[in-house]
Protein backbone atom coordinates (compact mmCIF):
# COMPACT_ATOMS: atom_id res chain seq x y z
CA UNK A 1 0.00 0.00 0.00
CA UNK A 2 1.60 3.26 -0.98
CA UNK A 3 1.18 6.62 0.55
CA UNK A 4 -0.62 7.93 -2.09
CA UNK A 5 -3.10 5.37 -1.44
CA UNK A 6 -3.38 5.36 1.78
CA UNK A 7 -4.13 8.93 1.53
CA UNK A 8 -7.18 8.49 -1.04
CA UNK A 9 -8.74 6.43 1.61
CA UNK A 10 -8.24 9.04 4.39
CA UNK A 11 -9.98 11.26 2.03
CA UNK A 12 -12.48 8.44 1.34
CA UNK A 13 -13.36 7.52 4.99
CA UNK A 14 -12.07 10.20 6.80
CA UNK A 15 -9.88 9.93 10.05
CA UNK A 16 -8.70 7.74 12.10
CA UNK A 17 -9.08 4.91 9.37
CA UNK A 18 -7.63 1.33 9.73
CA UNK A 19 -6.51 -0.42 6.39
CA UNK A 20 -5.68 -3.93 5.90
CA UNK A 21 -3.87 -5.83 2.92
CA UNK A 22 -5.37 -9.13 1.96
CA UNK A 23 -2.68 -9.53 0.03
CA UNK A 24 0.09 -9.32 2.86
CA UNK A 25 -2.25 -11.65 4.89
CA UNK A 26 -2.50 -14.40 2.55
CA UNK A 27 1.31 -13.89 2.34
CA UNK A 28 2.09 -14.75 5.83
CA UNK A 29 -0.33 -17.73 5.88
CA UNK A 30 1.46 -19.24 2.92
CA UNK A 31 4.69 -18.41 4.52
CA UNK A 32 3.64 -20.42 7.00
CA UNK A 33 1.93 -23.31 5.15
CA UNK A 34 4.98 -23.33 3.15
CA UNK A 35 7.14 -23.71 6.06
CA UNK A 36 6.13 -27.40 7.39
CA UNK A 37 5.42 -28.22 3.90
CA UNK A 38 7.48 -31.76 5.13
CA UNK A 39 4.48 -32.54 7.56
CA UNK A 40 1.70 -34.64 5.90
CA UNK A 41 -1.05 -32.68 7.86
CA UNK A 42 -0.71 -29.46 9.06
CA UNK A 43 -3.47 -26.95 10.27
CA UNK A 44 -3.29 -23.31 11.00
CA UNK A 45 -5.81 -22.00 12.90
CA UNK A 46 -6.01 -18.20 12.75
CA UNK A 47 -6.39 -16.57 16.49
CA UNK A 48 -9.58 -14.52 15.75
CA UNK A 49 -8.54 -12.59 18.85
CA UNK A 50 -6.15 -10.52 16.93
CA UNK A 51 -8.82 -9.35 14.28
CA UNK A 52 -12.38 -10.48 14.73
CA UNK A 53 -14.23 -8.38 11.47
CA UNK A 54 -16.17 -11.25 9.78
CA UNK A 55 -14.47 -10.06 6.41
CA UNK A 56 -11.30 -10.96 7.80
CA UNK A 57 -12.59 -14.30 8.80
CA UNK A 58 -13.91 -14.99 5.16
CA UNK A 59 -10.54 -14.32 3.94
CA UNK A 60 -9.05 -17.15 6.13
CA UNK A 61 -12.12 -19.29 5.21
CA UNK A 62 -11.05 -19.29 1.27
CA UNK A 63 -7.36 -20.25 2.73
CA UNK A 64 -8.58 -22.93 4.17
CA UNK A 65 -7.77 -21.98 7.32
CA UNK A 66 -9.23 -22.99 10.41
CA UNK A 67 -9.94 -20.86 13.60
CA UNK A 68 -9.11 -20.16 17.17
CA UNK A 69 -11.91 -18.70 19.12
CA UNK A 70 -11.50 -17.83 23.13
CA UNK A 71 -14.99 -16.72 23.29
CA UNK A 72 -18.66 -18.05 22.37
CA UNK A 73 -18.99 -14.85 20.25
CA UNK A 74 -15.91 -15.52 18.41
CA UNK A 75 -17.19 -18.82 18.11
CA UNK A 76 -21.07 -17.41 17.08
CA UNK A 77 -18.57 -15.36 14.24
CA UNK A 78 -16.65 -17.80 12.74
CA UNK A 79 -20.12 -19.90 12.12
CA UNK A 80 -21.45 -16.64 10.35
CA UNK A 81 -17.91 -16.39 8.36
CA UNK A 82 -18.79 -20.10 7.02
CA UNK A 83 -16.60 -22.09 9.13
CA UNK A 84 -17.31 -25.87 9.67
CA UNK A 85 -17.14 -26.40 13.35
CA UNK A 86 -14.74 -29.13 12.85
CA UNK A 87 -12.48 -26.31 11.69
CA UNK A 88 -12.66 -24.61 14.80
CA UNK A 89 -10.57 -24.92 17.98
CA UNK A 90 -12.62 -23.40 21.13
CA UNK A 91 -9.20 -22.70 23.73
CA UNK A 92 -11.00 -19.91 26.55
CA UNK A 93 -9.33 -19.23 30.28
CA UNK A 94 -11.50 -18.79 33.22
CA UNK A 95 -14.55 -19.44 31.52
CA UNK A 96 -17.64 -21.24 32.96
CA UNK A 97 -18.24 -25.23 32.52
CA UNK A 98 -21.84 -24.43 30.98
CA UNK A 99 -19.76 -21.72 28.19
CA UNK A 100 -17.95 -24.83 27.10
CA UNK A 101 -20.61 -27.30 27.44
CA UNK A 102 -22.47 -25.08 24.75
CA UNK A 103 -20.02 -24.70 22.18
CA UNK A 104 -18.97 -28.46 22.54
CA UNK A 105 -23.14 -29.11 21.68
CA UNK A 106 -22.44 -27.48 18.07
CA UNK A 107 -18.84 -29.88 17.27
CA UNK A 108 -16.66 -27.23 18.14
CA UNK A 109 -13.44 -29.09 19.29
CA UNK A 110 -12.97 -28.15 23.30
CA UNK A 111 -9.62 -26.90 24.87
CA UNK A 112 -9.45 -27.24 28.35
CA UNK A 113 -6.36 -25.55 30.70
CA UNK A 114 -7.61 -26.13 34.03
CA UNK A 115 -7.64 -29.47 36.29
CA UNK A 116 -11.16 -28.46 37.59
CA UNK A 117 -13.15 -28.11 34.53
CA UNK A 118 -11.16 -31.15 32.85
CA UNK A 119 -12.79 -33.50 35.47
CA UNK A 120 -16.43 -31.70 35.89
CA UNK A 121 -16.18 -32.42 32.02
CA UNK A 122 -15.33 -36.03 32.20
CA UNK A 123 -17.61 -36.71 34.35
CA UNK A 124 -20.51 -35.00 32.23
CA UNK A 125 -19.16 -35.45 28.88
CA UNK A 126 -16.88 -38.43 28.56
CA UNK A 127 -17.11 -39.32 24.85
CA UNK A 128 -16.66 -35.86 23.63
CA UNK A 129 -13.17 -35.79 22.58
CA UNK A 130 -11.10 -32.81 24.30
CA UNK A 131 -7.87 -31.10 23.93
CA UNK A 132 -5.74 -30.11 27.11
CA UNK A 133 -3.65 -27.24 27.42
CA UNK A 134 -0.35 -27.85 29.09
CA UNK A 135 1.87 -24.81 30.68
CA UNK A 136 5.48 -25.95 30.02
CA UNK A 137 6.76 -23.76 32.47
CA UNK A 138 8.97 -21.71 29.31
CA UNK A 139 9.26 -17.79 29.19
CA UNK A 140 9.51 -16.58 25.45
CA UNK A 141 10.56 -13.29 24.85
CA UNK A 142 9.01 -9.68 24.58
CA UNK A 143 6.93 -8.13 27.15
CA UNK A 144 5.71 -9.81 30.77
CA UNK A 145 1.87 -8.82 29.71
CA UNK A 146 1.89 -11.17 26.94
CA UNK A 147 3.83 -14.13 27.85
CA UNK A 148 1.70 -16.72 28.85
CA UNK A 149 3.78 -20.08 28.88
CA UNK A 150 5.91 -18.91 32.06
CA UNK A 151 5.50 -20.24 35.45
CA UNK A 152 3.69 -17.94 36.97
CA UNK A 153 0.75 -17.55 34.46
CA UNK A 154 -2.73 -18.27 34.90
CA UNK A 155 -2.73 -20.14 31.49
CA UNK A 156 -2.62 -23.71 31.46
CA UNK A 157 -2.12 -26.49 33.38
CA UNK A 158 1.41 -27.17 34.61
CA UNK A 159 3.41 -29.87 33.01
CA UNK A 160 4.07 -31.12 36.65
CA UNK A 161 0.74 -31.88 36.88
CA UNK A 162 0.89 -34.18 34.42
CA UNK A 163 0.17 -37.03 36.54
CA UNK A 164 -2.72 -35.51 38.03
CA UNK A 165 -4.39 -34.66 34.58
CA UNK A 166 -3.71 -38.61 34.09
CA UNK A 167 -5.49 -40.09 37.21
CA UNK A 168 -8.85 -37.82 35.98
CA UNK A 169 -8.76 -39.18 32.35
CA UNK A 170 -8.30 -42.62 33.43
CA UNK A 171 -11.04 -42.04 36.25
CA UNK A 172 -13.84 -40.55 33.87
CA UNK A 173 -12.37 -42.71 30.67
CA UNK A 174 -12.64 -39.32 28.90
CA UNK A 175 -11.41 -39.17 25.23
CA UNK A 176 -8.21 -36.94 25.10
CA UNK A 177 -7.57 -36.10 21.33
CA UNK A 178 -4.73 -33.14 21.55
CA UNK A 179 -2.37 -31.59 23.42
CA UNK A 180 -1.59 -28.29 23.38
CA UNK A 181 0.79 -25.06 24.19
CA UNK A 182 0.87 -21.58 23.52
CA UNK A 183 4.20 -19.53 24.71
CA UNK A 184 2.78 -16.07 23.60
CA UNK A 185 4.91 -13.10 23.60
CA UNK A 186 7.73 -12.65 20.67
CA UNK A 187 9.41 -16.03 19.54
CA UNK A 188 12.55 -14.68 18.45
CA UNK A 189 15.32 -17.78 19.30
CA UNK A 190 13.50 -20.64 18.02
CA UNK A 191 15.77 -23.04 20.39
CA UNK A 192 13.47 -21.10 23.22
CA UNK A 193 10.74 -22.95 21.67
CA UNK A 194 11.99 -25.91 20.13
CA UNK A 195 13.10 -26.52 24.19
CA UNK A 196 8.94 -26.44 24.67
CA UNK A 197 8.01 -28.34 22.07
CA UNK A 198 10.41 -31.33 23.78
CA UNK A 199 7.86 -30.89 26.71
CA UNK A 200 4.82 -30.74 24.91
CA UNK A 201 6.18 -34.30 22.71
CA UNK A 202 6.84 -35.98 26.03
CA UNK A 203 3.61 -34.93 27.31
CA UNK A 204 1.53 -36.43 24.18
CA UNK A 205 3.25 -39.77 23.97
CA UNK A 206 1.34 -40.60 27.48
CA UNK A 207 -1.54 -40.00 25.45
CA UNK A 208 -2.93 -43.14 23.46
CA UNK A 209 -5.93 -41.80 20.94
CA UNK A 210 -4.81 -38.47 19.69
CA UNK A 211 -5.70 -36.41 16.54
CA UNK A 212 -3.22 -33.63 16.65
CA UNK A 213 -0.65 -32.06 18.50
CA UNK A 214 -1.34 -28.02 19.17
CA UNK A 215 2.00 -26.00 19.63
CA UNK A 216 0.13 -22.30 19.58
CA UNK A 217 1.88 -19.60 18.33
CA UNK A 218 3.75 -16.26 19.58
CA UNK A 219 5.80 -15.66 16.24
CA UNK A 220 7.36 -12.60 16.23
CA UNK A 221 7.19 -10.01 12.87
CA UNK A 222 9.23 -7.16 12.47
CA UNK A 223 7.95 -4.14 14.26
CA UNK A 224 10.42 -1.23 12.63
CA UNK A 225 13.09 -1.07 9.78
CA UNK A 226 16.10 -3.38 10.05
CA UNK A 227 14.11 -5.71 12.87
CA UNK A 228 13.67 -9.20 12.54
CA UNK A 229 10.88 -11.97 13.31
CA UNK A 230 10.86 -15.63 13.70
CA UNK A 231 12.82 -17.18 11.35
CA UNK A 232 9.62 -19.26 10.63
CA UNK A 233 11.51 -21.33 8.16
CA UNK A 234 14.53 -22.58 9.86
CA UNK A 235 11.94 -23.49 12.38
CA UNK A 236 9.78 -25.22 10.25
CA UNK A 237 12.67 -27.57 8.72
CA UNK A 238 13.85 -28.18 12.47
CA UNK A 239 10.33 -28.81 13.93
CA UNK A 240 8.86 -30.44 11.33
CA UNK A 241 11.33 -33.23 11.08
CA UNK A 242 10.90 -33.94 15.01
CA UNK A 243 7.20 -33.55 14.43
CA UNK A 244 7.64 -36.72 11.16
CA UNK A 245 10.29 -38.57 13.94
CA UNK A 246 7.64 -38.64 16.72
CA UNK A 247 4.20 -39.82 14.81
CA UNK A 248 6.73 -42.77 13.38
CA UNK A 249 7.52 -43.51 17.01
CA UNK A 250 3.74 -42.82 17.83
CA UNK A 251 2.82 -45.41 15.24
CA UNK A 252 0.53 -42.59 13.51
CA UNK A 253 0.50 -39.43 11.05
CA UNK A 254 -1.64 -36.81 13.28
CA UNK A 255 -2.01 -33.49 12.37
CA UNK A 256 0.44 -30.35 13.68
CA UNK A 257 -1.32 -27.68 14.37
CA UNK A 258 -0.33 -23.86 15.12
CA UNK A 259 -2.79 -21.03 16.32
CA UNK A 260 -1.02 -17.22 14.70
CA UNK A 261 -2.43 -14.05 15.02
CA UNK A 262 -0.45 -11.42 15.32
CA UNK A 263 2.16 -13.43 12.48
CA UNK A 264 -0.81 -13.72 10.39
CA UNK A 265 -2.38 -10.29 10.23
CA UNK A 266 0.19 -7.72 12.02
CA UNK A 267 2.08 -6.49 9.01
CA UNK A 268 -1.03 -6.24 7.03
CA UNK A 269 -2.55 -3.38 8.87
CA UNK A 270 -2.05 0.37 8.91
CA UNK A 271 -3.47 3.06 11.31
CA UNK A 272 -3.95 6.22 9.97
CA UNK A 273 -4.53 9.84 11.60
CA UNK A 274 -5.00 13.18 11.11
CA UNK A 275 -2.64 15.57 13.36
CA UNK A 276 -5.39 17.93 14.84
CA UNK A 277 -2.01 20.06 16.72
CA UNK A 278 1.67 20.62 16.70
CA UNK A 279 2.80 21.73 20.62
CA UNK A 280 5.73 23.12 21.64
CA UNK A 281 6.80 23.06 25.15
CA UNK A 282 10.20 23.93 26.79
CA UNK A 283 11.27 20.13 26.46
CA UNK A 284 9.54 18.14 23.94
CA UNK A 285 7.08 18.39 21.04
CA UNK A 286 4.29 16.85 20.52
CA UNK A 287 1.88 16.11 17.93
CA UNK A 288 -1.53 15.62 19.22
CA UNK A 289 -3.87 13.26 16.80
CA UNK A 290 -7.10 12.31 16.63
CA UNK A 291 -7.40 9.45 17.97
CA UNK A 292 -6.04 7.89 21.53
CA UNK A 293 -5.52 4.58 23.32
CA UNK A 294 -9.41 3.92 22.90
CA UNK A 295 -8.63 3.32 19.29
CA UNK A 296 -4.80 1.79 19.64
CA UNK A 297 -4.06 0.69 22.90
CA UNK A 298 -0.56 -1.40 22.47
CA UNK A 299 1.85 0.95 23.10
CA UNK A 300 -0.29 1.83 26.71
CA UNK A 301 -0.57 -1.27 27.63
CA UNK A 302 2.72 -2.96 27.19
CA UNK A 303 5.03 -0.57 25.47
CA UNK A 304 4.73 -1.62 22.24
CA UNK A 305 5.92 0.03 19.39
CA UNK A 306 4.06 0.95 15.93
CA UNK A 307 6.76 2.81 13.48
CA UNK A 308 4.88 6.02 12.34
CA UNK A 309 5.48 7.74 8.79
CA UNK A 310 4.60 10.57 7.96
CA UNK A 311 2.78 9.70 4.43
CA UNK A 312 1.77 13.85 3.90
CA UNK A 313 5.08 14.63 3.87
CA UNK A 314 7.25 11.64 3.46
CA UNK A 315 10.63 13.79 2.45
CA UNK A 316 10.33 16.22 5.23
CA UNK A 317 13.35 16.67 7.64
CA UNK A 318 13.32 14.21 10.94
CA UNK A 319 12.58 16.11 14.35
CA UNK A 320 11.72 14.33 17.16
CA UNK A 321 8.27 14.14 18.20
CA UNK A 322 6.43 12.74 20.94
CA UNK A 323 3.20 11.39 19.48
CA UNK A 324 0.14 11.78 21.65
CA UNK A 325 -3.62 11.18 21.40
CA UNK A 326 -6.74 13.13 22.19
CA UNK A 327 -8.03 10.78 25.60
CA UNK A 328 -7.97 12.89 28.59
CA UNK A 329 -5.19 11.51 30.78
CA UNK A 330 -1.64 10.10 29.97
CA UNK A 331 -2.22 8.85 26.20
CA UNK A 332 1.37 8.35 24.29
CA UNK A 333 1.87 6.33 20.98
CA UNK A 334 5.97 7.71 21.01
CA UNK A 335 7.97 9.55 22.86
CA UNK A 336 11.16 11.26 21.39
CA UNK A 337 10.67 9.75 18.02
CA UNK A 338 12.80 10.17 14.87
CA UNK A 339 9.69 11.01 12.19
CA UNK A 340 9.72 13.58 9.19
CA UNK A 341 8.34 16.90 9.86
CA UNK A 342 5.14 16.88 11.48
CA UNK A 343 2.65 19.95 10.32
CA UNK A 344 -0.94 20.39 11.53
CA UNK A 345 -3.19 18.47 9.28
CA UNK A 346 -0.66 16.10 8.44
CA UNK A 347 -1.73 12.28 8.26
CA UNK A 348 0.00 9.29 10.42
CA UNK A 349 0.84 6.22 9.31
CA UNK A 350 1.59 3.20 12.34
CA UNK A 351 2.76 0.05 11.30
CA UNK A 352 1.77 -3.71 12.53
CA UNK A 353 -1.93 -2.23 12.90
CA UNK A 354 -3.53 -5.53 12.29
CA UNK A 355 -2.94 -7.44 15.51
CA UNK A 356 -4.51 -6.69 18.85
CA UNK A 357 -5.69 -2.69 17.70
CA UNK A 358 -9.03 -2.57 16.66
CA UNK A 359 -10.33 -5.68 18.49
CA UNK A 360 -8.58 -4.02 21.57
CA UNK A 361 -10.51 -0.50 20.78
CA UNK A 362 -12.64 0.82 22.96
CA UNK A 363 -15.51 3.95 23.38
CA UNK A 364 -13.55 5.26 26.25
CA UNK A 365 -14.35 9.38 26.45
CA UNK A 366 -17.37 8.55 24.54
CA UNK A 367 -15.40 8.13 21.36
CA UNK A 368 -16.54 6.58 18.28
CA UNK A 369 -14.22 3.43 17.04
CA UNK A 370 -12.81 4.22 13.62
CA UNK A 371 -13.73 3.08 10.24
CA UNK A 372 -11.95 -0.30 8.34
CA UNK A 373 -10.77 -0.71 4.97
CA UNK A 374 -9.63 -4.13 3.02
CA UNK A 375 -7.49 -3.75 -0.17
CA UNK A 376 -8.16 -7.07 -2.08
CA UNK A 377 -6.28 -6.65 -5.54
CA UNK A 378 -5.82 -3.53 -6.01
CA UNK A 379 -9.81 -2.59 -4.96
CA UNK A 380 -10.93 -1.20 -1.25
CA UNK A 381 -13.74 -2.77 0.60
CA UNK A 382 -15.49 -1.30 3.52
CA UNK A 383 -15.62 -3.88 6.27
CA UNK A 384 -16.86 -1.82 9.03
CA UNK A 385 -18.88 1.60 9.53
CA UNK A 386 -17.48 4.65 11.49
CA UNK A 387 -19.52 4.28 14.77
CA UNK A 388 -21.76 7.36 15.05
CA UNK A 389 -24.11 8.29 17.93
CA UNK A 390 -26.65 6.34 17.28
CA UNK A 391 -24.53 2.95 17.77
CA UNK A 392 -23.14 4.82 21.57
CA UNK A 393 -26.54 4.78 22.30
CA UNK A 394 -28.24 2.31 20.77
CA UNK A 395 -28.44 0.12 24.57
CA UNK A 396 -28.72 2.82 26.76
CA UNK A 397 -31.90 3.05 28.61
CA UNK A 398 -32.44 6.74 29.76
CA UNK A 399 -34.76 7.13 33.08
CA UNK A 400 -35.90 10.03 34.50
CA UNK A 401 -35.07 10.98 38.19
Amino acid sequence: MNNQLLLDLVAEYKSPLYVYDAEKITAQYQKITSAFSSVKNVRINYAVKALSNISILKLFRSLNSGIDCVSFQEVTLGLKAGFDPKDIIFTPNGVSLSEIEEIAALGVQINIDNLSILEQFGNAHPKIPVCIRINPHIMAGGHSKISVGHIDSKFGISVHQVPHIMRITENTGMHVNGIHMHTGSDILDIEVFLLATEILFNTAEKFKQLDFIDFGSGFKVAYKPGDVGTDIEELGIKLGERFNQFCDDYGKDIALMFEPGKFLVSESGKFLAHVNVVKQTTSTIFAGIDSGFNHLIRPMMYDAYHHINNISNPNGKERYYSVVGYICETDTFATNRRIQEIREEDILCFDNAGAYCYSMSSNYNSRFRPAEVLINKGKSHLIRKRETMDDLVRNQIEVDL
